[in-house]
This record gives structure tokens, sequence and C-alpha cells, in this order.
């Protein structure tokens, strides 16, 4: 295992946008993957970077004013920062502009065309500008895009195809005979039985409507297709030659131990990727991990409904390992995850205050006072201690046995556990009451010695997880973490060290309704299409799963608090069909509930408070309402008044950024975040009920 190669990688990131934590989500992931590995003793590469290349992003860059380079050239370093901003530890930032990686990927396709993997052609289908793919009008879902759901805009074009099908039994052979190449199962059976079983096509590997791209050396006017430009990324990053002069690095470190990806790219990465390397007669990685989404709420999270969560906004509220905690805890190794403030509150009070913070604080605390701050090993064991000494022990190989999974909920939720258990330990042991009595001095000292060791010990742990709060522990206890290679029996922590005095807290408490407030008051423009209740920041302070707020403990959809990585409303974590389509559906008797009207808008203006959201005055017949929206990104003031809108009339009033709103303004939003008023199709008087 020492010194043994490690090669890693994420997607990279599409250059297009700041990325949101839902994407934030897997650099932490393969982080702590990385940091673990090393901790084990293996020679870790860590790569990640940015996909710059395609129509969106030269369309993005023309709104924007910028040529396609310098805009990508903003937005990668925008990416690099949030990634930093995580306390990330990767070994490359690798962009698909770099001159070496534009080089290879130019032999690469001259390699295939020549070797007669890659023909001329003409394409004539559907694009989907959002995912860069094409799509037959088969593999189509209610007429849009089957991955994102997204428009589709018909497209004839000359192109140049890779003959897939060449490939493609070659490919199901090696996945029948590598059952762990594709991770979790359930993606390895959608890929098969999907894609591969009923037949692959050819794929489009060039574009000629637009030129962004990597240039087709020798065929002026195409570029090469953004996803074989992109997925070239994990071999030209580490010095693959398409001519077979590649650096010792690509020979020490590839195959690739692990592609950590999206689910929604899984294809990309398990068929098109195998395919390429094959025809290029390299080998294919070890495995491939399609990892769930993390949701806001019930759905994806969108700009334009303001309530996107980004790293760096919550890492101001919750520290950066409050963050890395939270996505690495709250997503299941199959099933998509959830995020929200309120949630995130309570496990910062649950979890990292009463479980651990408190645990290292009152420890350090009792050393300090009883002896001076010097830990000592007596020997003066009793029975009780030897639980303690095996729960921390079976903790080192579970932890190691959920890595080797990649189920890195499940690895802090063991070390969790252990905390747990030597708070219990306190209880069972009661330091306090051992103080009064002389004659149990050395008790006391052994008590302590066994609580710092399971500190010590559980800090070595977490480092991948937590590196900044590991090591404040370390800190506090006067000794180095440990790594995975050197952990095994109970008592590593050096008998008659001294720990830190008054030591202070690791995480403070957060009281829900506050940050809430505060989160309202920063970011009106999120609530404006929120329920009633939780616009007037009343029903928004219970935390997911509770109805009273009494239960702060448990998540939601859980009966005890003790399987927080199930999904909500399921008790055996595999979902249930019935209760998810049963809570899509709203009954006649729902709709009633809510009443809609035309009306007209007769002024307008900005929000002072906010970069989002215009104070319209909308005349309803007789009566004229003041009500909020935010749509001041896709609208100036003048260009609504005069207009006739659909309007909700019967929400709750009020108050956004200041000021009171008595409705909401309907609007529709497309796939690109694109957004528009709702309208009347003919002239309607205002007032007119809308049913």
């Amino acid at each position: 295992m020492k010194g043994t190669p490690y090669y890693i990688t994420t997607a990279i990131a599409y250059a297009s946008a700041k990325p949101h934590i839902g994407n934030s989500y897997e650099i932490v992931l393969a982080d702590s993957i990385a940091r673990f590995k090393r901790s084990q003793g293996y020679d870790v590469f860590f790569q990640t970077g940015t996909d710059e290349h395609g129509q969106k992003i030269e369309q993005k860059a023309d709104a924007a004013g910028m040529s396609p380079k310098a805009y990508v050239d903003k937005t990668a370093g925008v990416v690099k920062e949030v990634w930093d901003s995580l306390n990330t530890s990767y070994d490359k930032f690798i962009r698909t502009t770099d001159e070496d990686h534009e080089r290879q990927v130019q032999k690469i396709f001259k390699k295939l065309y020549e070797q007669d993997d890659i023909y001329k052609g003409k394409y004539e289908g559907m694009y989907c500008t959002a995912c860069e793919s094409f799509f037959t009008p088969s593999q189509l879902i209610d007429g849009r895009c089957p991955d994102c759901g997204g428009p589709v805009t018909p497209t004839e074009e000359e192109a140049y195809f890779f003959r897939m099908s060449k490939y493609a039994q070659r490919l199901i052979d090696h996945i029948n005979a590598h059952p762990e190449f594709i991770q979790p199962v359930s993606r390895k059976n959608e890929m098969m039985n999907n894609f591969l079983l009923p037949g692959l096509q050819d794929l489009c590997v060039s574009r000629s409507s637009f030129t962004w791209g990597i240039p087709v050396d020798f065929a002026p006017g195409h570029v090469v297709y953004v996803w074989l430009d992109a997925l070239t990324n994990y071999i030209t990053g580490i010095g693959y030659d398409a001519d077979g002069d590649s650096t010792e690095q690509y020979k020490k470190l590839w195959p690739a131990d692990l592609h950590l990806i999206g689910k929604d790219i899984i294809r990309f990465h398990t068929i098109y990727w195998p395919i390429f390397l094959m025809a290029l007669g390299e080998p294919l990685p070890k495995q491939v991990f399609g990892h769930p989404w993390l949701l806001q709420g019930k759905g994806k999270m969108s700009k334009s409904k303001g309530n996107v969560l980004y790293a760096d906004e919550l890492i101001r509220y919750f520290g950066v390992d409050g963050v890395r905690y939270f996505v690495l805890h709250e997503m299941p190794f199959e099933n998509d995850g959830i995020i929200s403030w309120e949630l995130m509150v309570e496990r910062t009070n649950s979890d990292l205050v009463n479980t651990l913070g408190n645990l290292v604080k009152r420890t350090i605390s009792m050393t300090d006072k009883y002896f001076g701050g010097i830990v000592r090993s007596t020997g003066a064991a009793e029975e009780i201690d030897a639980d303690l000494k095996a729960v921390c022990e079976e903790t080192v190989k579970k932890v190691i046995a959920d890595m080797d999974g990649l189920r890195v909920a499940d690895a802090l939720t063991d070390i969790f556990n252990m905390f747990k258990r030597c708070n219990k330990y306190i209880d069972e042991t009661m330091p306090w009451a051992l103080a009064k009595d002389e004659a149990k001095q050395d008790r006391l000292a052994e008590v302590l010695y066994n609580l710092t060791e399971g500190i010590y010990l559980g800090a070595s742990l977490l480092e991948p997880f937590l590196p900044g709060t590991a090591e404040k522990i370390a800190a506090q206890v006067n000794a180095p973490l440990m790594k995975l290679s050197e952990l095994g029996t109970f008592g590593n922590y050096p008998s008659g060290t001294k720990v830190c005095e008054n030591p202070e807290s690791l995480f403070e408490r957060m009281d829900v309704k506050a940050v809430m407030a505060q989160v309202m008051a920063e970011h009106p423009e999120a609530f404006v299409d929120a329920a009633p209740d939780a616009q007037d920041g009343k029903g928004d302070s219970k935390p997911a799963g509770s109805k009273d707020g009494k239960d702060a403990s448990k998540s939601a959809g859980s009966k005890d608090g003790k399987d927080a990585s199930k999904p909500a409303g399921n008790e055996d974590g595999k979902g249930s069909k019935e209760a998810e389509e049963a809570a899509e559906y709203a009954t006649i008797d729902d709709f009633c509930k809510l009443k809609f009207a035309v009306g007209e808008v007769v002024a307008c203006e900005a929000v002072p408070k906010s970069k989002k959201l215009l104070c319209l005055k909308v005349k309803l017949g007789e009566e004229t309402r003041q009500i909020l929206s935010g749509i001041h990104r896709w609208y100036e003031p003048d260009q609504l008044v005069g207009k006739k809108v659909m309007v909700v009339t019967n929400l709750k009033p009020v108050k956004l950024a200041g000021m009171l709103s008595e409705g909401m303004v309907l609007s529709a939003e497309d796939s690109e975040g694109n957004v528009c008023v709702m309208t009347p199709e003919k002239d309607m008087p205002s007032g007119s009920e809308i049913r």
C-alpha cells in the first residue's frame, strides 16, 4: 500500500458560470477520498479542472460582450476560487484551453480518423445546447432533452462521426467481467439496459455550426465535439501522447483508480469514454462512480428562483468544515441528498457543537482543572473501559471498510458514533465525582486519558473529511495527527502530554430563527415564491421532519433520528415510488384554494435594498396592489408598465426587503434559467378571474 499510486479525478466543471453548492459537493467528496488514501500511505494524484469549449460558452461570452477565451479565463478563475475556499487538496487543475491539452486532442482526433474509427458524414437530429448533446426524436422525453429536460432544436450540419458499434460488444464484455467498473450498481444497470444492449448509434464528434472549440486541423470549419475534447483531459493532464511518447507520470498513474462524476453524465464516462480508450489502445479506468445530486428542498437549484446556494456564502455562516461536514454527511450513497438552511443549522448544533465540540472542550477543561493539563495513563482500568476501547478500535475498521466502498457518509456517521460513545463514557464514569475522592485520582487520570485518546484517534480519522477541525483538535491535545496507516490498537496518545489551556469552542451554537431572519434580509428574492407561512419566517424555523421544532435531532423522514441517510418518507432507504407520486399530485381542492386574476402594471420601480426585486403597482379591477417580484434580472421597470400579467391574489401579504408584497406575479422559466412573466393571450380587462 505504501507508495502505491492512486489516481482520482473529478468531472471538469463547465466554465459557463459560478458553481453552486450542488456542483461543489463533488470536489469535496473527491478531496475526502484523496486525503483518506494519502493517510493510508498511497501516492495520490488528484486532478480537477474546467471544461471550456462549446456552443453554450460561445453564446454566454457573446451575451457578456467578451471573447470566449476572456470569458473562460474569468469563469475558470471563479471555479478555482470556489474549490480553494473549500480547502481541497487537488494536485492539478487542468483547463481544456491549455495548449498541451488542445495539441493532444487534435492528435487523438487525427489518429482515430486515420484508423477509420472516425468518418465524415452529415448530422440531422435534435440538439440540446445546455448538455452539448445530440438526440434522435425517439430518445426525447415529451419532446425535450432526456438528460436535463430542456428544449432541443432541429440541427443539420456536416460532421464527423465515431463508429461506436465497433466497440460496443467489447465494452459489454468488460462491464460483465468487471462488476466494480460502474458504481453504484443501479448506474451500471441503467447503462446496460438503456443504451448498450439496445444497440449504440454512431456518435457525432465534430461541429461546424460554431467556432469555439479545438479546430480539427485537417478539416477547416470543424471543431472537436466538446465531449471528446473534455473526456480526454483525464489522460492529457498526466502526460498522454497520441504518438506513443507518453510521460513517465502517465505510465505510473494510468489507468485511473477512480473517476468521480455526477449521475447526469454517467453515460459519457461509462460508454463513450471507455470506447474512445479502446480505440486508442489504452486501458480503461478501474472504476467510475456516479454520485447522486444535492437538492435544494425537493428540486434542483435555480438561479432565477433565487434558491441557489453557493459555497462561499455558506462558509460565511457555517465555516469551511461546517459546509464540508454537511455535504458529505447528508448525501446518501445512491439517493439524492437535500440541503437547506434549517437543516444545516440543525446539523451544526446537534453534531458539530453537541457531539464533537462539547466532548473536546469538556475533556480538556477537566484535564486542566484536575491535573494542570497533564494527561496520564495510570493503568487504573475498569471493565467499562474495555467497551470504549473496543468501539474505538472497531471504528477504525468500519471507516476503512466504508471508504473502500466509497460510502463517505457512512464513514462520517461511524466516526461521530464513536464520539457519542465517548460522551456516554463521561456520563458513565462521572469524572466530577471521582475528583472529589483523593483515593480515586489514578482512576480519574485514566478516565481522562481514555477520553483524550478517543478524541485524538477520532480527530485522526476525521482529518480527510474536516481537515481544519482535525488540526484544531490536534493543537488542543498537543499531539500531531496520526496517519491511518499508523492507527491500530487503542493507546497511541503519548502519556504525560500537556493539553492546551482554556480550549476554544470548535463550533458555535446557532439560532435557526436568527439565521433565517438574516438570510431573508440578505436574500429576500429567495422567498418570493415560498409558501405563505414560510414567507413570514414563522414556518421555516423548524427543521425538516419536525412538527413543532422540538425534535431538532431527527432528520427528514426519520422516526428516531438513527438513520439520517435515508430519504424522507421511507424507512428502508430504497425510495417509495408511490409516496413520491402521491406527493407530486395536487387535488382540485388544493387548486381551488388559490385565486388568480389578470392584473395591469400601472407603475414599477426597482427595490432599493435588493438587486433582484422589482416593486410593481398592479391594478386588479377597482383595486391596486403592491407586489414585489424577483424579475429585475430580466426586466427593467419601464418594460413592465402597461403590461397585463397573471397574479395570485390570495397569498398572505409579506414584507420583503422592508416593503409589503400583496400577491405574486406568475412567470415561466426555461432550462437555461430565462424568465418571462405570464400574460393573457387576448387583451382581458384587469381583475378578470383566471380559472
